[in-house]
């Protein structure tokens, strides 16, 4: 509403060039193009069981029965959840949560809760860390709590202090705690981070400003780049 309050043309489905940039001759560009999966340096990356985030969320690629999800990041909990428990595009029903998680909105049972029926998990997951420390650890402290919960209840393999060998046919060959191990699994997912995409900015001209995840993948920090917008937006 407010882009149609203030005039502001938007334009859908326009992959913007290098050459679209100068034939339009902007008096600013504003480059917050976000990031890109960061696809590390792991022997058999490019094998056909290596799948990006990007790729899984969109539903580009049916993930097998059996996936391991190298990252146990913010973005590495979120796609073991999708995968231990997604099978539709509509939200889940109240009554599926509340049955998940033993709520009683009637208050009959002491405490309003009752036994939680755990639905089991789509798929075997194994999630994996190189840090020593546990498995979400560091995610935000009002909400952590509950994604750790939901993959305890998946029945999740968290696996920390993991280094990578190699992807082949066989699976994920990894060590955990320095002692080898083969995972034999369909597909592996990599949540390893991002990289900033910012390949249409121009360090050499003043009239280029870098902003949000372009400027910095480093948390994907949304109330870093709403303030740089914000910022940049009062100072143009």
């Amino acid at each position: 509403r407010r882009l149609d309050a203030t005039g502001v043309e938007l334009r859908l489905n326009t992959r913007v060039s290098a050459e679209f940039l100068d034939t339009e001759n902007f008096d600013e560009v504003i480059v917050a193009s976000g990031v890109s999966p960061r696809m590390p340096g792991i022997e058999g990356i490019d094998h056909p069981k290596v799948l990006p985030y990007t790729q899984v969320l969109r539903g580009e690629v049916q993930a097998g029965n059996r996936v391991a999800i190298i990252g146990a990041g913010g973005i590495g909990f979120d796609v073991a959840e999708y995968l231990a428990d997604k099978e539709s595009d509509e939200p889940q029903p109240v009554q599926h949560w509340l049955q998940e998680w033993g709520v009683d909105l009637l208050g009959e049972e002491p405490g309003g809760l009752v036994q939680a029926q755990v639905k089991p998990p789509l798929r075997e997951l194994y999630l994996l860390q190189r840090k020593s420390t546990s498995l979400g650890k560091d995610l935000g402290k009002t909400s952590g709590w509950v994604h750790r919960a939901v993959l305890k209840k998946k029945g999740v393999n968290m696996l920390a202090d993991c280094s990578y060998q190699k992807i082949d046919d066989q699976g994920l060959h990894i060590t955990v705690a320095g002692k080898p191990r083969l995972l034999d699994v369909d597909h592996v997912v990599i949540c390893a981070g991002q990289d900033s995409l910012a390949d249409l900015y121009r360090k050499d001209n003043p009239n280029y400003h870098l902003i949000g995840g372009a400027d910095l993948a480093a948390e994907l920090d949304a109330k870093r780049a709403i303030r740089q917008g914000s910022e940049l937006a009062a100072k143009l």
